[in-house]
């Protein structure tokens, strides 16, 4: 029977609708305006004390909250205010009263019902240009890294040569290579079997000139590479960890091209301030524990901040054995007890230099020190009364734990003794991110108003909502019950579109906004090839079930040829593109795919339930069929 189709293709299609309204459903609950306290370590927990404070200082300066919480793991607590309006004054209130030991953050709390969210449901997250917030474009000094590697073999050769009693001119070249220059092709040899031995990374290359022997070491073009990608990942690290301190909800730092590096910070408006944590110095130094009978002054004293030894303090010798600019990489892991323990691994030098102060000192223990460049917060009052927070900076300095040297250390060890697995998580992340591994300019910043935000929302909100009336207004008019059919399944399309963006935990971005009224637009077109495609065949003499099985059939291969090519330029476009064409493609990409379905699946549904299986002698399409 034509026109008519079989059950299981209709639940089919049914599934699919009700499945997309059901993810769908989470983005008609707006979000509640909220602040979002957390410890500055990882490790500091939030308590009912910490809450009420927080929330004595609110109703001290009237401002409506509810909904206080804090989460499983006790390391954050949410409160949720009553309007939008209030939260940067709430911010700084309760910033205030807990001091600089606490982050309060900005963020949108979710209303999404236990219903949805036990399975998964969750609203669109809002890009920087629809909530606010400021957008850096920062690029690496990869060439500064290789500079500085360069420099660091230069010096080691030099050292490498002392040892051998090698003696020889060593400079480093514009060009980055290390020059040798020998009075004998002896010694050039000798000084190249040992440079070989100490640094078989680098290339050798023997030049002579009239009265010397000349020896060059460079890297090859891999190893620059690798040392740049190194920098680039490690400045991503560093950058990652520091946003956290800016009180952001949700901060995006993603690599961009080869040596850039986006950051876009929603809800944070002050520019300087984002600047100034970004480019912050930090630091590490790996210190032996003094002795008790060692003199005043070799030795410093420094707060020993581990669980198990609170408010002791340990004597730490002046001398630095090395610093954190050597620790190529940390990971948190597990020794064969289950105890949380850090992997450390050292460069070739930070190896050799730690190698060479711990075979002596078995038995003694090692404090591992982390410097921080911080601010403490300063309210100043001013001739009209107002009060202004002036940031002070000062040097934190942190005995992150100290163990016992059971054997002599090298290029690889570990650092145990720590409490917990988030200790162990925290430490590793300390020293992968200590410090900055090449510097960054900052090229691209700019900044994005909340209320600008709140209006991208409105305006792009009614796009939508005249395009979709206009559309609707002329399938209508022009294709009467099938221009129902039209409007329905373009209905369904916006649903479904919006569920799978939810389900993927896509952005959605102004030019996201823009891809789905473009969508709409694509959506009917599909429509439009197959209600002539149908008026054709009536006009040429069809009945009306063959002009509406023919229409579908002869009009969908052109459909499929049209999306298919829009959908490779979306997917070149995501590919090649940056931050809102991305969200552009991706949005784009996704209406295309729920735009066939609906158009040819949808459409014909709905066109079946009115018209198949039954005989009829006109179709309510206009024109002609009408």
């Amino acid at each position: 029977m034509l026109n008519k189709y079989p059950l299981w293709k209709y639940l089919l299609v049914l599934s699919i609708v009700l499945i997309g309204f059901f993810y769908a459903a989470p983005n008609l609950y707006a979000p509640d305006p909220a602040l979002q306290i957390t410890g500055e370590s990882s490790s500091q927990l939030i308590d009912g004390k910490i809450l009420n404070r927080a929330l004595n200082a609110l109703a001290e300066s009237d401002i409506e909250y509810f909904g206080e919480e804090i989460d499983d793991s006790g390391r954050n607590a949410l409160i949720r205010l009553a309007n939008s309006d209030q939260q940067l004054v709430a911010q700084a209130r309760v910033s205030r009263v807990l001091g600089d030991g606490f982050i309060v953050a900005l963020n949108l709390a979710p209303t999404t019902p236990s219903w949805l969210s036990d399975y998964g449901a969750q609203p669109m997250k809002l890009g920087l240009d629809l909530s606010g917030g400021v957008h850096f474009k920062l690029e690496v000094d990869v060439e500064s890294a290789i500079e500085r590697r360069m420099e660091f073999y230069t010096n080691s050769i030099k050292k490498v040569l002392r040892e051998k009693r090698l003696r020889g001119l060593v400079t480093l070249s514009q060009e980055g290579r290390v020059q040798m220059r020998f009075k004998t092709e002896e010694l050039r040899e000798q000084a190249r079997t040992a440079i070989d031995d100490a640094y078989p990374e680098l290339s050798l290359d023997r030049t002579d000139s009239e009265g010397s022997w000349d020896l060059a070491a460079f890297m090859s073009e891999q190893a620059k590479a690798e040392i740049g990608d190194y920098a680039v990942t490690q400045n991503l690290t560093t950058l990652r960890n520091r946003v956290n301190e800016l009180g952001v909800s949700e901060p995006l730092v993603q690599r961009q091209g080869q040596n850039r590096i986006v950051v876009e910070l929603p809800g944070i408006q002050d520019t300087a301030e984002a600047k100034r944590i970004l480019g912050k110095v930090a630091n590490l130094e790996f210190r032996l524990v003094a002795s008790l009978d060692a003199p005043a002054s070799d030795k410093q004293n420094y707060e020993y901040r581990s669980a198990d030894r609170a408010g002791a303090s340990e004597w730490l010798e002046r001398s630095v054995i090395l610093t954190g600019e050597r620790v190529s990489n940390a990971q948190a892991s597990f020794d064969q007890n289950g105890r949380p323990n850090v992997q450390i691994s050292l460069d070739s030098e930070g190896g050799t230099m730690m190698s060479r102060a711990t075979r002596n000192n078995i038995k003694r223990r090692m404090g591992v020190l982390f410097i921080e460049r911080k601010y403490r917060t300063r309210y100043e009052t001013q001739a009209d009364g107002s009060e202004v927070a002036v940031k002070i900076p000062y040097d934190e300095k942190k005995l992150l734990t100290a163990p016992v040297i059971q054997s002599a250390l090298g290029a690889q060890f570990q650092i145990t003794g720590l409490d917990n697995p988030m200790m162990a998580s925290e430490l590793a992340l300390m020293l992968r991110a200590g410090a900055l591994a090449a510097p960054i300019t900052f090229v691209e910043e700019r900044t994005v108003g909340p209320s600008l935000g709140a209006e991208n929302i409105q305006q792009g909100v009614k796009s939508v909502q005249y395009g979709l009336a206009l559309v609707v207004l002329f399938m209508v008019l022009y294709y009467r019950v099938f221009g129902v059919a039209a409007v329905i399944a373009l209905s369904v399309n916006l649903v479904l579109l919006v569920s799978v963006m939810s389900i993927m935990g896509a952005t959605l971005t102004l030019p996201g906004i823009a891809g789905i009224v473009l969508t709409v637009g694509m959506a009917v077109d599909a429509n439009v090839l197959i209600f002539s495609r149908i008026r054709e065949e009536i006009g040429n003499g069809l009945s009306p079930q063959m002009a509406i099985h023919s229409g579908f059939e002869r009009a969908v291969s052109t459909i499929f040829d049209a999306n298919l090519t829009t959908l490779i330029v979306a997917v070149i476009l995501y590919a090649v593109g940056t931050g809102p064409i991305k969200g552009f493609a991706v949005t784009l990409s996704v209406g295309i795919i729920t735009s066939m379905f609906t158009a040819i699946m949808g459409t014909r549904a709905l066109v079946n339930l009115f018209y198949g299986g039954r005989r009829i002698k006109r179709l309510s399409i206009g024109g002609k069929g009408a």
